[in-house]
């Protein structure tokens, strides 16, 4: 398992997974964001991606909750501003 995660690190930081996986810490999350559910992310973070040192609580328990209705097969209506702490 050690080996493989190395592997992986290494694969990351050579850029072998794409030029987005060079970039910033906040660049990879973004980009994690969007393979994890390409739709949650458009509905959630593509108008306005995070940004360095940004912590967006309500916007990732709306993202969480997509995903969770998402793997339901439920409506995404209203997902967005479902969360307004």
């Amino acid at each position: 398992m050690e080996v493989q995660i190395d592997r992986n690190v290494r694969d990351e930081t050579s850029g072998l997974w794409g030029q987005q996986y060079k970039s910033s810490v906040i660049d990879k999350e973004n980009c994690a964001l969007q393979c994890l559910s390409p739709v949650c992310y458009e509905l959630i973070y593509e108008s306005d991606p995070l940004e360095e040192g940004e912590k967006d609580y309500v916007r990732s328990s709306e993202y969480k909750y997509c995903m969770h209705r998402v793997s339901l097969g439920e409506s995404l209506d209203n997902i967005k501003g479902s969360f307004d702490f």
